[in-house]
């Protein structure tokens, strides 16, 4: 647990998919499953709207993925594993993406 008990973001391992239920899930780069939820007060227009811009953000995610993949395989090598480089692209990105997530 992080201060305040909040907990640090998972960052998914891979895309987000419907599961065998239909739940939105996905795994987590701790290896873990995680189930997206609404909050319980969500109706189901609400719920359909976020599906649908969920939807429509699939192919720029698979573009972010792609990208991602071809800069971790340009950089790793015999002084960066592919491990370290990972590490340091996920970093990198949730600090460029929400500049306050290093603060305590």
């Amino acid at each position: 647990m992080e201060p305040d008990g909040l907990r640090r973001p998972i960052t998914p391992h891979a895309a987000p998919i419907f599961d065998g239920e239909g739940h939105l899930a996905y795994i987590g780069d701790d290896g873990r499953r995680y189930v997206v939820a609404l909050p319980p007060e969500a109706d189901g227009d609400s719920v359909e709207r976020v599906m649908d811009n969920l939807r429509h953000g699939d192919a720029l995610f698979q573009r972010i993925q792609d990208l991602c993949e071809n800069w971790i395989e340009q950089v790793t090598g015999l002084e960066l594993e592919r491990q370290a480089a990972l590490a340091l692209l996920l970093s990198t990105l949730e600090v460029a993406l929400d500049p306050d997530s290093g603060e305590l």
